[in-house]
């Protein structure tokens, strides 16, 4: 039986006589999808609350990037060094760890009386949801088993990291005009306590067996290093002086050169160290490593997709904070729909099929997009695209998950799951700075072409978001041919026809 003749993920615990499924999978899929869903809301809620925040705290233009990046630059920075905690120290524990932090975190930055303790909580946030976001990706690994059931569990997953985002500008959008910009943090704190309270009976424990020492070099190496990749992205994205192109300052450039520097002793480490931080065996699996690059490209395409389109509508379009959030509600309810389609033709089909045509459907609404006008329609125009946009992340987002963690083991399950959020993390700071960049640079060619009058402006801030429109539909659009070039069927238990494959027959297919 070859590899194309057969599907799903290899059960986490591996082999025939594993341990029969946890019965209250179900409800601890709900726990774990609450705290994934506070994770996923966090990177997008505070965003239509920062005029009021930085109004409230008297912070500047020039800082208060930091409101979004201090989260940022932790939660990248630590990801990996949080996922092998979760497998050594134990998945639950580490689960329960994270969300406790990202209260306390989330209730300091609520109360903030000034712009260092606001950046000081979103820093302490990042660094917490760093130890809870792999913890709950490999908790739904290792107590999801059965192909079928991982499929719909992944489902569930890809529909909270897709929809999460769009749910977050509701949110905040609804409590900044209603409540308070505060709130937007502050609503962390009953969530947490009341996932940590459904966790401790129900989420079932499990850690990695055998060799659990920590590879402190290989740590310090990946964090470091991550950090400062993110953290010179983050320096790419700002205007720096006159310049509107942050790639050339220095700061930037050493960021980045520290960062290109440190990751490639790590990855030569890695490759000697008896103990890995990351085995790279976890990345060089051709379906892993090709999930891998998708999920950066996805991460940088749809930065682009929020970041402008939420700009549009609030500046061009006048749309209020609420009235922004609500016009994302059919792509929330889109990645929905698609996400439980994907889950149930999975296990069937394939990854390569349902990966290709996702990327396919979100390139071309990318792409339709670029056609944006200052008195374009929403219903006509903006309302196709964030449907489209939405199926197709749906179908990407459920087989990328399984598929970067297919055939792992019970012992890298964390670490592979850190890599599932590090390089969405990773491709989410790169779009910011590069789809940023771009945009300012066509508004100033277009600015100057043109003039300086308030017509020209808007007509400038239009060509800006059509370009960087048209460098996100290419981000996504290899996200398609990589999928149809690489993705295979991880060998499992479902075949074509439908019937069971027994385990052992699918080692032989692997062999």
């Amino acid at each position: 039986m070859s590899q194309d003749n057969v599907v799903a993920t290899t059960s986490a615990t591996g082999v025939n006589g594993a341990a029969p499924p946890d019965s209250r999978r179900w409800l601890a899929l709900v726990v774990i999808m609450m705290a994934q869903l506070m994770v996923v809301l966090d990177a997008t809620i505070v965003n239509v609350a920062l005029p009021h925040a930085q109004a409230s705290l008297d912070i500047s233009n020039a800082d208060r990037q930091w409101i979004v990046t201090a989260y940022t630059v932790t939660f990248g920075g630590f990801l990996l060094l949080g996922g092998r905690i979760a497998d050594y120290a134990g998945r639950k524990r580490t689960f329960i760890i994270g969300l406790l932090g990202f209260a306390g975190a989330s209730a300091l930055g609520g109360i903030a009386v000034n712009a260092g303790m606001l950046f000081g909580a979103r820093a302490l946030q990042g660094a917490f949801g760093a130890l809870l976001a792999p913890a709950a990706l490999s908790l739904l690994t290792v107590t999801f088993t059965e192909a079928k059931e991982r499929a719909k569990a992944f489902g569930v997953f890809g529909a909270i990291s897709g929809g999460g985002a769009a749910i977050g500008l509701i949110c905040g959008g609804v409590l900044t005009q209603y409540a308070s910009w505060r709130w937007c943090l502050l609503v962390n704190v009953p969530v947490a306590l009341i996932t940590l309270a459904a966790a401790i009976p129900i989420v079932r424990e499990s850690k990695a067996q055998g060799n659990t020492r920590y590879d402190i070099p290989g740590a310090i190496l990946a964090t470091v290093g991550l950090v400062a990749l993110v953290y010179g992205f983050t320096e790419a994205a700002k205007p720096h002086g006159t310049s509107t192109n942050g790639w050339t300052a220095p700061l930037t450039i050493v960021m980045l050169v520290i960062a290109v520097v440190l990751l490639a002793s790590f990855l030569w480490w890695e490759s000697r160290v008896k103990n890995p931080l990351l085995p790279l065996r976890v990345i060089t699996d051709r379906n892993r490593g090709t999930s891998y690059v998708v999920s950066i490209l996805v991460g940088a395409g749809l930065l682009g997709f929020f970041l402008f389109m939420t700009f549009y509508l609030q500046q061009t379009q006048h749309y209020s904070p609420v009235k922004t959030g609500l016009a994302y509600l059919p792509f929330s309810g889109g990645v929905i729909v698609s996400a439980g389609i994907a889950a149930q033709l999975l296990p069937r089909v394939g990854p390569r099929i349902l990966m290709t045509i996702g990327g396919i459907l979100a390139t071309g609404a990318m792409v339709w997009l670029t056609q944006l006008e200052a008195t374009t329609s929403y219903v006509s125009l903006i309302l196709p695209a964030f449907i489209a946009m939405s199926l197709g992340l749906g179908l990407l987002f459920v087989p990328l998950s399984a598929t970067a963690l297919s055939g792992i083991s019970n012992h890298d399950a964390g670490v592979a799951s850190a890599m599932v959020n590090t390089t969405q993390q990773v491709g989410a700071s790169l779009g910011t700075a590069l789809l940023n960049t771009i945009f300012t640079t066509a508004l100033a060619g277009f600015i100057a072409a043109h003039g300086t009058s308030p017509a020209a402006q808007v007509s400038g801030a239009i060509h800006g978001y059509n370009v960087a429109f048209t460098v996100s539909a290419v981000l996504l659009a290899f996200t398609g041919i990589l999928s149809a070039l690489f993705i295979r069927r991880p060998a499992g238990v479902i075949a074509d026809d439908g019937s069971p494959v027994k385990e052992q027959d699918s080692v032989a297919a692997r062999v």
